[in-house]
């Protein structure tokens, strides 16, 4: 797929593309990251990006967009004060805002990561201490790719992954959450040439 393609096939109306990725970004690679966003947000006029606010990747696609167009970026997080003080999107929503029990195929399909398979429930039942956290990591994870009754699904998702072990942890969670559910996704094998 070529910039130009994707540019063609999602700047529409309501399109929303996920910029994300792993935490632990190659110092060769972080400048690319911003300067994807960056390209991204001033080639298209509707687009709108979505992240989930976290470090390295998350972070640094994000600074590109909001260079060119800070209304255009969504963050998902896993609670209401995540990293506050960096957060730059226009539409923030925390997880604490989500009513989980009315979003059944949020939770079983969160269940999938077999991690976190058995905090899940324990989150979604109401605990909040230091292990059943973890959980709030991967629901988010699972919201940012299909989205809940109120929040609308990604439509492709643009990772940062390590490309030597991949699909690993969260941003894994992420990708197979899309793959699982038709949304496509490249990693940085197919974006890096776009820049």
């Amino acid at each position: 797929m070529t910039f130009l393609d994707f540019i063609n096939e999602y700047d529409k109306p309501g399109y929303i593309v996920l910029l994300e990725g792993k935490r632990d970004v190659a110092e060769a690679d972080q400048a690319n990251l911003s300067k994807l966003g960056h390209k991204l947000a001033s080639s298209t006029k509707y687009m709108l990006f979505r992240s989930g606010n976290a470090t390295g990747s998350d972070q640094l696609f994000s600074e590109g967009v909001f260079q060119v167009s800070p209304d255009r970026l969504q963050v998902i997080t896993p609670y209401t004060s995540h990293r506050n003080k960096v957060n730059a999107a226009y539409n923030s929503i925390p997880l604490d805002n989500v009513d989980l029990l009315q979003e059944p195929d949020v939770v079983y399909q969160s269940k999938h990561n077999k991690k976190t398979a058995n905090l899940i429930d324990k989150y979604v039942g109401g605990a909040r201490d230091r292990f059943s956290i973890k959980a709030a990591y991967i629901i988010r994870d699972t919201i940012k790719a299909i989205g809940t009754s109120e929040i609308p699904p990604a439509n492709f998702g643009i990772f940062y992954d390590d490309l030597s072990n991949p699909m690993q942890g969260g941003t894994g969670h992420t990708m197979d959450v899309c793959q699982k559910n038709g949304i496509p996704i490249i990693n940085q094998s197919v974006w890096l040439k776009w820049i």
